[in-house]
């Protein structure tokens, strides 16, 4: 998961470059044992998230009386950017998230210990591909934490008073272009669909449907001019400037699709499984998840999964160790299952998550598997996806055609891989 907003613990720091929120009440070594209590900082980004990571830092003190750990909530918009400033300056928190899109970048920039340097190191209970994701000049940096899909959402209530089925397995893009023009009611300010801009829940989801890709297997080319994939980016624009069945992009830039989802304005959303206690907690919403619908290539859902890291210059790197060891476990993994928070990276629970919200299908999210392509990564990642996002945005805005931003997204795509 990429994207989401939270509150703001401890940024002011961040931005500062101040020597963070981290303290320490007897300082330990950088390779030595933690000689007294020691405080830790992680940094996190979602506040959804944020109840079940403190039930994990409760049970890790309780195995660990000596290290306490302080929780840095960050936005999401902001939180790389602050991210790079403090770790640049030294004051980065000493455990944090990290997601496939930076990992080359802060791995490269010597920011992160090599966790399979550490004693006990195990990962033995994540899937390989998940362990690769954090793994570079073999070396693994990350210790899995998670993964998600996406999936359908749609609203039971809207459905059922325009009369339209459910979807299901058997849907098409058709299905949901019919779907969607049948549940849209302007007079009662309701959208058929969302169909925003962003990559991960929506168009890196259909351009793989109708046949395309974003970036070569050997992550030197781009993918996006090519004519499937602009094909699958013209599936999602459709709905806003061809079929206007969705809102417009300055009405989903004016309130995040998700929110006008959770409030009913919005009939269906293709969203990932992070945003089900979102889904779960608002008030009125009675809602459920079917797959996504097929394209004319069939089926295909980006999976990724983010990593628990810890920063290089931490002054309590075998504390922070003893700390990721216990968030790559089960007891850890059994938290973020049982509250239904994000499918756990360890295997053998998604079915503990599953059943924590069983008024929702959750099976699909794990199901996809099954259609499942790699979210789009290069070494530097960054250095693309903005401009990226930027002509997208343009496009979805109507400032400027599909093809053409394609075209130059692919070459300004190109010119950036061709430095890596």
């Amino acid at each position: 998961m990429i994207r989401r907003v939270s509150a703001l613990l401890c940024a002011g720091l961040l931005v500062a470059g101040v020597a963070g929120c981290s303290s320490d009440s007897t300082p330990s070594g950088q390779d030595g044992k933690a000689a007294g209590p020691v405080t830790l900082t992680y940094g996190i980004w979602d506040a959804n998230q944020q109840p079940a990571m403190q039930k994990i830092v409760d049970a890790f003190q309780v195995a660990h009386p000596d290290i306490r750990v302080s929780i840095q909530l960050t936005p999401s918009a902001d939180y790389w950017t602050k991210l790079q400033t403090a770790a640049a300056s030294g004051s980065a928190p000493d455990v944090f998230w990290m997601s496939s899109t930076r990992i080359g970048l802060y791995a490269d920039q010597g920011q992160l210990l090599p966790l399979s340097d550490r004693p006990g190191f195990d990962s033995g209970k994540f899937a390989k591909a998940l362990n690769d994701i954090y793994t570079l000049g073999g070396k693994q940096y990350g210790m899995p934490k998670d993964y998600d899909t996406i999936g359908l959402w749609y609203n039971k209530k809207l459905f059922d008073a325009a009369g339209v089925k459910y979807p299901d397995a058997s849907w098409t893009w058709q299905d949901v272009i019919d779907a969607s023009q049948k549940l849209t009611d302007p007079a009662k300010g309701v959208w058929g669909i969302a169909s925003p801009s962003w990559t991960q829940e929506n168009l890196y989801n259909t351009i793989h449907q109708a046949g395309g890709h974003v970036i070569s297997a050997d992550r030197k080319t781009s993918g996006l001019a090519d004519p499937a994939s602009v094909e699958g980016l013209r599936y999602a624009l459709d709905f806003v400037t061809k079929y206007k069945t969705s809102p417009t992009a300055q009405q989903m830039t004016d309130t995040d699709p998700s929110q006008l989802f959770a409030s009913g304005k919005v009939a269906m959303f293709t969203d990932g499984d992070w945003d089900t206690l979102t889904y779960k907690n608002a008030p009125g919403l009675v809602a459920d998840v079917a797959p996504l619908p097929a394209g004319p290539k069939g089926r295909a859902t980006v999976v990724n999964g983010l990593g628990n890291v810890i920063y290089a210059k931490t002054k309590h790197a075998a504390a922070a160790w003893e700390f990721v060891k216990f968030l790559g476990g089960r007891e850890a993994n059994e938290i973020q299952a049982s509250t239904g928070t994000v499918i756990p990276a360890y295997e053998g629970l998604a079915d503990t998550w599953v059943k924590s919200t069983p008024q929702f299908n959750l099976q699909i999210f794990v199901d996809e598997l099954q259609n499942a392509v790699p979210y789009p990564v290069s070494k530097n990642t960054s250095a693309w996806s903005k401009d990226t996002q930027a002509l997208l945005d343009k496009v979805w805005a109507g400032q400027q055609d599909l093809d053409s931003a394609a075209a130059q997204m692919a070459a300004t795509m190109n010119a950036a891989l061709a430095k890596e």
